[in-house]
């Protein structure tokens, strides 16, 4: 099957490309991209005043299913994915049973094939049972296809267990360790982000340094062993400041920041607002710039949702029993555009750099490009669409969003997978994944 998109504004970092451009799909792959395609037998799309940009890659994402499949399944999380223009995404491991053996891999790579919507890569644990005492059996992993390990939800509090981690992949070339950087001693049972706000509040707060200490430890190990590490969520100026050394040391480092630590801070929880509950929690408007200088520069690579899907009635509960956690796949591309793009604080090719090429780059993972041969995983986006973010006909099964009822500009309106259209003007269509 051949299909022509026409006329949109191609923005593609990999190829340093922005131009007005057609690009032919064919038999999945990208055939062509160029001014003036014509193509025999090709159905073809007319994107005047739209952005063609490479499908987005989400490299933090909780599908929860297996075992609580009440907050999202793999089919309602790659559903949410498709509508907010993400192809790929890989899922995090803290499931029940964890992903720390290759039967868990399989369902969930079967399930993915199933709802036939986005690429789905699981992470796999980095301690056996995610409880870390031992190493997971990363041979048995890696043979089922992992590439990535993370205890994420938790970090390992042992650092000669880590150590001997971090030394034991390094036999695993092409494998990555994703850190959840969190001193627990010295959050101990905090729930926001230490400082005025939960002095006003009178809720334990997370002082900064419990990231920043376990950042640094981090790094120090992926310098002592030199394998491949990655940052997961960062939160606080320290923690860039030394990511910033980190990249000048030339260490194999990498790391991500979430939309809703780059849009908000600690003074969303006031009045005890549960959906703005998250770990790491919002932090200053000091952090909030220099996490957004971190990722202009390139010190923070990837921009990645964390999305973490809770029931209603788990938010609705008191701000000390209410769960951790943010969705982001369908709110991150619309409140991005609206909040940065739009406002000069991001350019588009700067979205898609840490959106979409840097994460599949760095995941080792098909996409992030339009280049000819690579898969047709595109998100069009209309940049000048408004609307609002409804929870309520979100594709997910969850609703703890911190952004509901804000105004957008910007939306993804188209999101093809291997060619395949999967969403058209905000309707998901179920289809046979490539």
């Amino acid at each position: 099957m051949k299909l022509l998109l026409k006329g949109a504004t191609v923005v593609d970092p990999s190829q340093d490309l922005e131009e007005q451009a057609d690009l032919l799909i064919e038999d999945g792959v990208v055939a062509g991209i160029g001014r003036g395609i014509r193509a025999d037998y090709a159905r073809e799309l007319d994107l005047s005043g739209k952005y063609l940009v490479p499908g987005f890659v989400d490299m933090h994402v909780h599908l929860r299913e297996l075992g609580f499949e009440g907050k999202e399944t793999i089919a309602t999380g790659t559903a949410a994915a498709v509508a907010g223009g993400i192809t790929s995404l890989a899922c995090m491991p803290n499931t029940a049973p964890p992903v720390d053996n290759p039967l868990v891999v399989g369902y969930i790579q079967q399930k993915a094939r199933e709802a036939g919507l986005a690429r789905v890569y699981p992470v796999g644990a980095l301690t056996r049972n995610r409880q870390g005492e031992f190493m997971a059996d990363y041979s048995a992993l890696y043979a089922a296809g992992v590439r990535a390990f993370s205890d994420d939800g938790d970090p390992v509090d042992n650092s000669y267990l880590l150590y001997q981690i971090f030394k034991y992949l390094l036999a695993f070339e092409d494998t990555l360790i994703i850190s959840h950087c969190e001193d627990r001693r010295l959050a101990a049972n905090g729930l926001v982000h230490e400082g005025y706000w939960s002095n006003l509040l009178g809720l334990p707060g997370i002082p900064p340094a419990a990231e920043t200490v376990a950042v640094a430890r981090e790094i120090l190990l992926a310098q002592a062993t030199g394998k491949r590490l990655h940052l997961a969520h960062i939160s606080t100026a320290g923690a860039v400041e030394w990511i910033r050394w980190a990249k000048e040391k030339g260490l194999p480092v990498t790391a991500e920041v979430t939309p809703h630590h780059l849009l908000l801070t600690d003074a969303a929880v006031k009045g005890y607002n549960t959906a703005a509950k998250v770990n790491p929690p919002l932090r200053s408007e000091e952090d909030r710039q220099a996490l957004l200088q971190g990722l202009r520069e390139g010190i923070i690579d990837v921009i990645a949702t964390d999305h973490a899907p809770h029931k209603i009635d788990e938010k609705d509960l008191d701000y000390f029993e209410a769960p951790f956690g943010v969705i982001g796949l369908e709110t991150a591309v619309p409140m991005l555009l609206t909040e940065l793009v739009h406002r000069g604080e991001l350019s588009l090719r700067e979205l898609v750099q840490a959106y979409s090429c840097r994460s599949a780059r760095i995941l080792g993972v098909p996409g992030g490009t339009l280049k000819p041969g690579a898969p047709a995983d595109i998100a069009v986006l209309d940049l000048e669409a408004e609307g609002v973010i409804e929870p309520r006909r979100f594709y997910s099964k969850a609703r703890n969003t911190p952004f509901a009822g804000r105004k957008v500009r910007g939306l993804p309106v188209l999101t093809l997978l291997g060619g395949e259209i999967k969403m058209e003007e905000g309707a998901v269509k179920v289809g046979k994944q490539e």
